[in-house]
């Protein structure tokens, strides 16, 4: 099956602080790069300049980020998902691409719902609207308990989450997290997060890998 034969196919890898997910991410589009497929690696908020530029707002710039309200929060990270659909992910997804996306709109259920108290149902009517009803064929969450996370995540640039808020909001976000997966378990697969990297790259592939198996039966039976 060659590339130009595949469907396009939109995979999110989703967790808590110190997940993994975006070194799973970067791992698994060179495992499909490998197998012969055009990949679009990506990540929210971001993907673009206009997600670029709401990213340092909401994370990284210091008594702005700290300082949102609730629903300017949530707003703001469904502006730079609308921008991310429209001009990255559906044009990439048209053209045959697999995206591989770290973070999507379970993000902010867990985090801009769950864990900040905005109402669970406007929240999920903001992400249809934001994403144009663009729901991933495959959401990977990877989980690990918050204190392991935020241990591995002690390092880094400074995160608004990691600074202002403590244990119990990143509890509120993994309850979350795994309730949404528990909700929807045609699209969710859960893995373990908290081993290491090459045994959490394999739990990954092998979810992939039952997608491309699905897509060539498909290929054959047409």
């Amino acid at each position: 099956m060659t590339t130009a034969d595949a469907r396009g196919r939109f995979i999110t890898l989703e967790g808590p602080e110190g997940s993994g997910k975006t070194t799973a991410a970067r791992h698994l589009a060179r495992w499909l790069e490998a197998r012969g497929r055009s990949v679009v690696l990506t990540r929210e908020p971001g993907g673009t300049p206009v997600g670029d530029e709401i990213r340092t707002l909401v994370l990284h710039h210091r008594g702005l980020a700290d300082d949102l309200d609730p629903r300017t929060d949530a707003l703001l990270f469904a502006a730079q998902r609308a921008q991310h659909v429209a001009r990255l992910i559906r044009p990439a997804l048209n053209r045959g691409a697999w995206v591989v996306c770290a973070r999507y709109a379970d993000s902010s259920l867990a985090y801009q719902g769950a864990a900040y108290g905005n109402d669970p149902d406007e929240m999920r009517r903001l992400q249809a609207f934001a994403t144009g009803g663009l729901v991933p064929d495959l959401t990977i969450l990877i989980d690990v308990p918050v204190e392991v996370g935020l241990a591995r995540k002690r390092h880094g640039a400074w995160n608004r989450f990691e600074d202002t808020e403590g244990i119990a909001f990143f509890e509120k976000v993994r309850a979350a997290y795994l309730a949404l997966a528990a909700a929807d378990p045609a699209r969710f697969r859960v893995i373990d997060g908290s081993g290491s990297v090459s045994a959490m790259d394999a739990a990954v592939a092998d979810l992939v890998s039952r997608l491309l198996q699905a897509d060539a039966g498909a290929l054959r039976g047409g």
